[in-house]
């Protein structure tokens, strides 16, 4: 299926998803808040994802996006509602038994470490994984993900800059063998130079069949690529529907998506 999307240029070659849930939260509540984080708060949120879809939350400055992915990723427990993965409830499962179902993480704070190299900020992300010889060939596939990365595999990370260090945060994400990739504001504060870098690879990544759920503030930016979204006001769900819906609405955009027609 094509779509061409109105938020930018690009066209998109998007895979069918189907019809079958692979991530539900279902009447989610919860509150999260540290030192270094403003306070969310979600009330009562439900949404879904079907296999192979990009499907956006949106939302202002603390509306309770991150505490939802928190949520999903097992690092929040919820107040009330459940989170289910394939049907099966995962609401109580700790992050790794969350990851090893097939859910793996894009955090805002990018978790490299500078002085080890591409290679071996892979290879954290592939302990998960049994064997060397799986090991290896993970590396392999994600590296034909990400040609740039292979040719730099034994420089230290921290030389890295920008767009060039979320690629590794992608990679490292991708060799899990995820199902679904958990995304906070992977094109926050990048150079306009690697934002349509960091989407297209975003694309790739669910034109292999990895189910994407993104959270993010730039509304346009995420609408460009996804296949729905849900959009939070104060703690609850506002809004929901597919991409091109929600950017062909102007009271959408006034209301919600913060711009004008």
């Amino acid at each position: 299926m094509i779509v061409v999307t109105r938020a930018t240029t690009r066209l998109l070659v998007k895979p069918e998803a189907t019809l079958s849930p692979l991530l539900e939260l279902q009447g989610i509540s919860a509150y999260h808040s540290t030192p270094k984080e403003t306070a969310q708060a979600v009330n009562n949120v439900s949404l879904y994802m079907n296999r192979g879809e990009i499907v956006s939350l949106l939302g202002g400055k603390a509306s309770g996006k991150s505490v939802l992915l928190k949520v999903t990723l097992g690092l929040v427990r919820p107040l009330a509602g459940e989170v289910l993965l394939d049907g099966k409830a995962i609401t109580l499962l700790s992050p790794e038994e969350i990851l090893r179902r097939g859910v793996s993480a894009v955090p805002h704070v990018q978790e490299i470490y500078p002085n080890l190299t591409i290679e071996e900020n892979l290879g954290l992300g592939a302990y998960i994984r049994r064997g060397r010889a799986a090991v290896r060939d993970d590396m392999q596939r994600v590296f034909a993900v990400f040609p740039h990365l292979a040719d730099r595999r034994h420089q230290r990370a921290g030389t890295l800059h920008g767009g060039e260090l979320q690629m590794l945060t992608f990679a490292r994400a991708l060799i899990s063998r995820p199902r679904l990739i958990c995304m906070e504001e992977p094109t926050k504060k990048l150079a306009p130079q690697f934002v349509e870098q960091v989407l297209d690879k975003i694309v790739e990544m669910n034109a292999l069949g990895v189910t994407i759920f993104m959270v993010e503030q730039n509304a346009e930016l995420a609408l460009s690529i996804a296949t729905r979204a849900y959009v939070l006001q104060g703690d609850t769900l506002a809004l929901q529907g597919t991409a091109n819906d929600l950017l062909n609405s102007s009271v959408n955009h006034q209301v919600y998506l913060g711009r004008t027609a």
